[in-house]
């Protein structure tokens, strides 16, 4: 699914719920002279948004995740005679859980330090579970998807840092459409399985199915090129330290999507 969360928009409304909320009022900024300067003092904040900042904050929330992770896999039920393990339906509960967690950080931002840990913690119960009926399949696949994310990560990380990879006006809009696209068609194939139709290259190891798997894959990787685009934005507009939880949680919501696409695309590999 796409990031709904992390971009300039929506962090820049976050921003004015917490000024309009008078968040500013509750946490005074400090004031110190400048060290070698006789003009007047300037105010020093000490609570602005940094990348800094918002990089351990996701080092906290992804290390929640694993947690979760470990026990959503540990609470998988054994494999069958054929050494296969259905896909658990209490999987539902924590999705469900964390879609709502969600909803609830999207609207109220200023809850992030709360919501997002919590949110993080359901999601890696539900990846954890998803995660080893994939592997009860296809021997390894997790690990391969795991390297492949953190390889993603890494390299979209370099090329946006050294501007190999630069976000305008013109690249945002593409992969926004791009990636509201592909929404649309997950859309229309959950609608159409309801009614014993489908789409079945969402699935199925075709030609179609495996090239629709690794555009996906191209489109969730070119998010997180936007995702660090709003954060370094969040810095130099000196957005409130605050938002630094709403805007992890929005990359993390990107990444737990890339892998769950990379996921997809190596099953769809392993069946050909």
């Amino acid at each position: 699914m796409p990031n709904p969360v992390l971009n300039e928009k929506t962090l820049r409304q976050a921003a004015e719920r917490e000024e309009a909320a008078g968040w500013g009022a509750s946490r005074p900024l400090e004031t110190a002279p400048r060290p070698v300067d006789d003009g007047p003092i300037t105010p020093y904040r000490s609570n602005r948004f940094t990348v800094a900042g918002a990089a351990r904050v996701t080092a906290i929330l992804f290390a929640l995740l694993l947690a979760g992770g470990v026990f959503g896999w540990l609470s998988v039920g054994s494999p069958a005679a054929d050494g296969a393990i259905a896909f658990p339906g209490w999987v539902l509960l924590p999705v469900f859980a964390a879609f709502g967690v969600a909803i609830l950080t999207i609207f109220k931002p200023h809850l992030a330090r709360i919501t997002a840990p919590i949110y993080a913690i359901l999601e890696g119960v539900a990846l954890g579970a998803i995660s080893h009926v994939y592997e009860s399949h296809w021997n390894g696949i997790v690990i391969e998807a795991v390297l492949g994310t953190v390889g993603v990560f890494g390299a979209m990380l370099l090329l946006y840092s050294t501007r190999i990879i630069r976000v305008t006006d013109r690249t945002r809009r593409m992969v926004i459409a791009a990636t509201f696209g592909i929404a649309v068609i997950y859309l229309v194939g959950i609608i159409a399985s309801w009614f014993g139709s489908g789409l079945a290259f969402i699935n199925q190891p075709t030609g179609l199915g495996i090239a629709f798997s690794f555009i996906v894959v191209g489109v969730a990787a070119f998010n997180l090129a936007l995702d660090f685009d709003v954060i370094e934005r969040a810095q130099r507009s000196a957005a409130p330290r605050d938002l630094e939880w709403f805007a992890a949680f929005g990359l993390m919501i990107t990444v737990v999507w890339l892998y769950l696409e990379i996921l997809r695309l190596l099953s769809k590999l392993n069946r050909r």
